[in-house]
């Protein structure tokens, strides 16, 4: 359970809840056909205000994004329960207006991921080892313009049938679960973004949201007890 909250450049922190959509409650997404799987939100109703803050991103640059459980910003070291398990991802998303309310059919395409280490690690170990940061790069090539970023970390820790997995986004412009969980749940959320840059590239694969992950995907229904190895979902991540 946790909520994406604030974004750094280069180390520079863009303010509390600045530039992301953040919605009121951290409950996960549970359904992958749903709208809220874009950038949460609609069940999730967003935090109001929705900042208008638009990110200010140099193609290139390092982005730092932070989770920790409430909004309230007290919770400076926490950022999701160790049993939580699971994959953290980053999707770009190039759009006309960064403050667009429509995010339905938009092109994503996966820039990072991370999963399962070969020393039995996952990506939310690692994570919380961090005080709840997980840096990721912006490609130097692409175009420049609007996009928005959809953060997201995917639990599995029950994960052994669908709905399990719980899915954790933020769209930079995140989600708290109780114990009833037997899939995997998302949480995502997206930010809101200018990059600069002279870049050219046009990244592809891309894929929408609903539809990038199906229910018997791997990486979506999943023992994580009786792994030998773990396919994060979606496309491969493209650099």
């Amino acid at each position: 359970h946790t909520i994406f909250q604030r974004v750094y450049v280069d180390g520079v922190g863009e303010g509390h809840l600045s530039g992301i959509r953040i919605p009121e409650s951290n409950w996960p997404i549970m359904d992958l056909s749903s709208n809220a799987i874009i950038c949460n939100g609609g069940v999730n109703p967003y935090h109001e205000p929705v900042s208008l803050a638009i990110i200010q991103v140099p193609a290139g640059s390092t982005i730092t994004a932070e989770w920790h459980p409430t909004i309230d910003d007290v919770n400076t070291t926490e950022s999701i329960r160790p049993d939580h398990k699971g994959p953290v991802i980053a999707y770009l998303a190039k759009v006309p207006d960064a403050l667009q309310t429509d995010v339905a059919g938009l092109s994503w395409f996966k820039f990072y991921e991370d999963g399962l280490s070969d020393d039995g690690t996952w990506a939310t170990d690692r994570l919380i080892a961090n005080a709840g940061k997980v840096n990721f790069t912006i490609p130097s090539c692409i175009q420049p313009g609007a996009y928005l970023l959809r953060h997201e970390i995917i639990a599995v820790h029950k994960a052994e049938t669908y709905p399990g997995a719980q899915f954790y986004l933020r769209t930079l412009l995140t989600i708290f679960v109780f114990e009833v969980e037997t899939a995997a749940t998302p949480q995502m959320e997206c930010a809101q973004l200018n990059i600069t840059g002279p870049g050219s590239v046009v990244p592809s694969p891309t894929a929408t949201f609903p539809g990038a992950y199906g229910s018997t995907d791997p990486g979506i229904t999943v023992d994580i007890e009786r792994l030998i190895n773990y396919t994060v979902p979606g496309m491969p991540a493209e650099g």
